[in-house]
């Protein structure tokens, strides 16, 4: 947002006021002279208050609106430096309405300039803006005020500039040079010079650009102006890159962050003193409206009083008016009292109605997990049995980008419900023990196809001292990695994506981790780089068609909160970004050598000749046809023999009659469940092993499962290898 010239009239021609009452009159200028010297120090907070100090003191009275004028001014100017606009907006009005009451031309025009200011910034509604400046110029010119001049003229130029309309802006630029002449105003002079320069810009003349660029820079490296630097630079940067002088605009911007960096604390100021200036300031305006009902009511019950001391002197006729006035109260006080219960009823419904609707939200969320994750099951299962045909070689590439738009559409979905499942505080946090190496490995090869799609490269950086066996939760962790990871990813483009893992501290039970994700890809803007956090929320690059829910950047900066951790960015347009966040984990004690548990925690721990081996006969419990095609044909690729059964009372009599090395028992099905269904083996048979496959959340039916009898749980879709894993993980201790 472009800074244009503020009339602020602070303290102008107050001692030509006169007051009837010079108490009043001295305290008014005394709260207007302290909320200057606030404004002046930029403390908002302190001066804001005591605007509005200043405004409930001069409402008091009648005829105060010299004083009401200039607090409801000084107001919108401390709003329109805190970037509140509709504020600003507001006060401004107001301001000239009191302005108009006061029949003061200079509070007009004041109050025009400044309402000038905040529409000409609305490159939809700029033309207000410039009806507001010419307001001030006709009045100005009525008065032959030529000093009022001199900000209209320039803000019409900045405003027709600032919208590519610089032909219309000479005239305007020329006016305010006339009025100006030698005065020295080197702020003002510095602007002007600044604005006629990027006239001559925008008219591909050079020459007269560079001149105009060169007494701008001058003037401020003389005076340190801030502000005006930045802005002088930072254009005077774009004529030199036009002509062709690289180095010198490379110079150019380097002084520009120069002053940019010295208005930096200012701003950073300004943004804390905001929120604080809205929240107090509400607070101040709610505290003056219950102290101005407690003195309505202390008079009401004064009044009362009154009348009643007057009634008692009266005899029988005064005692029964009060006996009848009691009468009345009391059955005010049982209507209220009804009114109130019947309130209060209502309430608990609409809380019962909303506890209803919550409730029915998390089913529905819960049944859409299953019905689009089952139909998922067979497009990733039968996907990944085409990729391993050898006859389809030629549609490798098709049926890996098949497989990777079911993964991102599985992705999408576990997304929605772990947002809705974050929001019921549904989550948290288990300690399990895990390998840091072997999860990072294969989140890496879970983004591989993102990876080559975007031609990057992965680097992945484990600091020898970080130990690799911890207990805590690796499944949030993994989440967590694997959207950093795949925004980076995905917004990253023949770049470099670095993973890293650094040792913060430790100590012999725990030790805190520092991990970092970073690409150099399209980089964040600074705007937007609180903005990404937000649920529903993402950047837009031109260069890029991505498309997303924008809920991986939100559900990481929440599950984080459960770690009692948070997400730290840094990034750079165009050079790229780093996120990182630290979080502590217990270290696994009761594990072997490095060596040994490494070889127990991989895929090698099932010798490559054992599926050749094992003649184990798997029951397959489920009533979806495809999903008994997909199961029956992944198992039947180990060697396996596998029969069906189609719901859970055939699953009983088929344990029953059969000699099953292990059950796969589908959890939702017609009938009798798969859970009860287990109940009715364990009732016979407690050794066989029994895997659940559900496709519902696994947290919401994790206790139900293993209290049925259930030895292990797969969550449909699954990866066909963790899903060899888990078979093998139940099989082997029978055949071994």
């Amino acid at each position: 947002m472009t800074k244009k010239i503020l009339i602020l009239g602070f303290l102008a021609n107050l001692a030509s006021l006169s007051l009837d009452a010079q108490v009043s009159k001295d305290s008014l200028e005394n709260l207007l002279e302290t909320s200057i010297q606030y404004f002046d120090n930029y403390n908002y907070h302190k001066g804001i208050q005591c605007s509005m100090n200043l405004i409930g003191l001069a409402e008091k009275e009648a005829g105060q609106n010299y004083y009401l004028y200039h607090a409801h001014n000084n107001l919108g100017t401390a709003y329109e430096e805190l970037r509140d606009t509709t504020r600003a907006k507001s006060h401004y009005i107001k301001s000239l309405k009191f302005a108009a009451a006061a029949d003061n031309d200079t509070l007009l025009m004041w109050s025009y300039n400044n309402l000038g200011n905040i529409y000409s910034e609305a490159s939809d509604n700029y033309q207000k803006g410039i009806d507001y400046y010419n307001r001030v110029i006709d009045l100005a010119t009525k008065l032959d005020n030529k000093e009022e001049l001199i900000a209209p003229n320039i803000n019409i130029a900045w405003t027709y500039l600032d919208n590519d309309q610089a032909s219309k802006a000479k005239t305007y630029l020329d006016n305010a040079t006339k009025i100006l002449k030698n005065q020295e105003m080197s702020y003002i002079n510095a602007e002007l010079n600044t604005l006629y320069g990027r006239y001559f810009l925008a008219s591909n003349e050079i020459d007269s650009a560079e001149v105009y660029f060169e007494n701008a820079v001058n003037i401020v490296n003389r005076d340190s102006l801030e502000y005006e630097g930045a802005e002088a630079y930072k254009w005077y940067a774009e004529m030199l890159f036009k002509a062709g002088n690289y180095q010198e605009a490379y110079n150019a911007l380097k002084q520009q962050n120069f002053y940019d960096s010295k208005t930096f604390e200012h701003i950073k100021t300004t943004q804390i003193q905001a929120a604080n200036a809205r929240f107090d300031v509400n607070e101040y305006q709610k505290n003056l409206e219950i102290a101005r009902k407690e003195k309505e009511y202390q008079q009401k019950i004064i009044d009362k009083s009154n009348e009643k001391l007057i009634l008692l002197i009266v005899a029988a006729i005064v005692l029964s008016i009060i006996l009848i006035f009691l009468y009345k109260i009391n059955s005010s006080r049982r209507v209220l009292i009804s009114e109130l219960q019947e309130k209060n009823l209502e309430l608990q419904k609409s809380k019962e109605a909303t506890e209803r609707l919550s409730n029915l939200k998390t089913q529905f969320f819960s049944t859409v997990s299953h019905e689009l994750r089952t139909p998922l099951y067979g497009v990733i299962g039968l996907t990944s049995l085409l990729l391993e045909d050898k006859h389809l070689k030629s549609h490798q590439d098709d049926l890996k980008s098949l497989k990777f738009s079911a993964d991102y559409l599985l992705a999408l979905i576990n997304d929605v419900l772990q947002i809705n499942k974050m929001e019921s505080k549904e989550v948290k946090i288990e300690n399990n023990p895990f390998h840091l190496g072997d999860l990072l490995h294969s989140i890496t090869n879970t983004l591989e196809f993102t990876r080559i799609q975007n031609r990057n490269k992965m680097h992945l950086e484990i600091d020898e001292v970080v130990p690799q066996y911890l207990i805590g939760d690796s499944v949030r962790l993994s989440q967590i990695m694997v959207n950093l990871m795949g925004n980076a990813l995905k917004f990253t483009e023949r770049g470099n994506i670095w993973v890293r893992v650094k040792r913060v501290e430790e100590t012999s039970e725990e030790c805190k981790l520092q991990f970092e994700v970073e690409d150099d890809g399209i980089g964040i803007p600074q705007s937007k780089q609180k903005e990404i956090f937000e649920e529903f929320s993402q950047i837009k690059p031109t260069n890029y068609n991505y498309q997303g829910t924008g809920l991986g950047l939100p559900i990481v900066k929440k599950m984080l909160k459960l770690f009692e951790s948070d997400i730290h960015l840094n990034s750079i347009e165009n050079k790229g970004s780093n996120f990182s966040f630290e979080i502590c984990f217990q270290i696994d004690k009761e594990k072997l050598d490095l060596s040994k548990a490494e070889t127990e925690n991989t895929n090698s721990s099932i010798p490559e000749d054992m599926p050749k081996d094992l003649q184990s006969r798997i029951l397959i419990v489920d009533d979806n046809r495809i999903n008994q095609i997909v199961t029956k044909r992944i198992l039947e690729q180990k060697k396996f023999d596998c029969e069906i059964a189609q719901d859970g009372n055939e699953a009983v009599e088929k344990v029953k009659d059969g000699n099953f090395d292990l059950v796969l028992m589908d959890v939702n099905m017609p009938g009798i469940s798969g859970m009860e269904a287990t109940r009715k083996i364990r009732e016979f048979n407690i050794e066989i092993p029994v895997i659940a496959l559900t496709a519902v959340e696994v947290e919401e039916i994790r206790e139900e499962i293993h209290n049925a009898g259930m030895n292990d749980i797969i969550i449909k879709p699954y990866d066909t290898q963790q899903f060899y894993q888990v078979v093998y993980r139940n099989i082997m201790p029978i055949v071994l």
